[in-house]
């Protein structure tokens, strides 16, 4: 049995000297504390320590399984134990551990090539996160009528709970449909035909993928940030002047993009009549 061989702190201080040593070297002030009778106190923590090693870095893998193909499992193993020291989990959930992961190959020196890695990476935090989000009742488009029309530009859409929206100087989407196990197309990507904009979403069982053009990723941005639908209109127009207004909401509407929505009360009216009577009326 194990026991400490000093005073006892208090449980607050022994979980967080315990919590850090976990990811510090063997000889630690706290392995000092720990006795058993026939092993050191550096040699019984290290049995924690590779026990919560190998937990995490595998939570990471299945995370990041495209990233665990392009750069090897030995590799990525290496990138993991610099990772988890620098961002350790922080939550009883494991599905939040990893949230940094394209954040810390941007910086992570071994990690600069392939430039298009740490993009590969926020693509699959995108769909992890939609894997594991909220359901929610797509939006009945017939309740959409019951709004006058001089509130249509006030209108905030609330996007499904699993959205995520994500940007891309590289063929990403390209790059992951490659190292999916289904895949049997052409093994080549040019990665000079520029990056993506991607929707990723789960509105039923099945995470989608979705290639966004300029004004549709501008207004999707933009209703997520809180946007008003008149405001999200200029957003997209902005970006793209053909910009079909009235066809991309129906699309989000019937796809379940968009779940919900209410007026903000004040009218902005850049939003036109016409766009709303297509989607209440698809």
């Amino acid at each position: 049995m194990h026991y400490w061989s000093k005073p006892v702190p208090g449980l607050r201080e022994t979980q967080e000297a315990f919590a850090a040593a976990l990811l510090d070297d063997p000889d630690t002030a706290f392995s000092a504390l720990l006795v058993d009778g026939t092993h050191s106190g550096a040699r019984l923590l290290q049995v924690y320590r590779n026990n919560v090693c190998i937990s995490l870095t595998g939570a990471l893998q299945a995370v990041y399984p495209v990233v665990t193909q392009l750069v090897g499992t030995a590799f990525f193993a290496y990138a993991a134990d610099s990772y988890l020291r620098r961002y350790p989990s922080r939550s009883g959930n494991l599905h939040d551990f990893g949230r940094e992961f394209g954040e810390f190959l941007d910086t992570f020196p071994a990690a600069q090539e392939p430039a298009y890695l740490p993009q590969v990476a926020r693509l699959e935090w995108a769909w992890h996160c939609a894997f594991h989000g909220a359901d929610h009742a797509p939006l009945a488009p017939a309740t959409l009528t019951t709004v006058p029309a001089e509130l249509y530009g006030t209108l905030v859409f609330l996007l499904h709970p699993t959205a995520r929206l994500v940007t891309s100087d590289y063929p990403v989407l390209r790059l992951w449909q490659m190292h999916q196990a289904d895949y049997t197309g052409d093994q080549q990507v040019d990665l000079t035909v520029g990056g993506d904009r991607l929707l990723v979403v789960r509105p039923h069982t099945v995470v989608q993928i979705v290639p966004l053009g300029r004004g549709e990723y501008a207004l999707l941005q933009s209703l997520m940030r809180g946007a008003s639908l008149a405001e999200a209109c200029d957003a997209a127009l902005c970006e793209e002047a053909e910009f079909d207004l009235a066809g991309i909401l129906q699309r989000h509407v019937q796809h379940a993009t968009l779940v919900a929505f209410q007026a903000t009360g004040t009218d902005c009216p850049g939003a036109s009549q016409a766009s709303i009577d297509i989607v209440t009326h698809p």
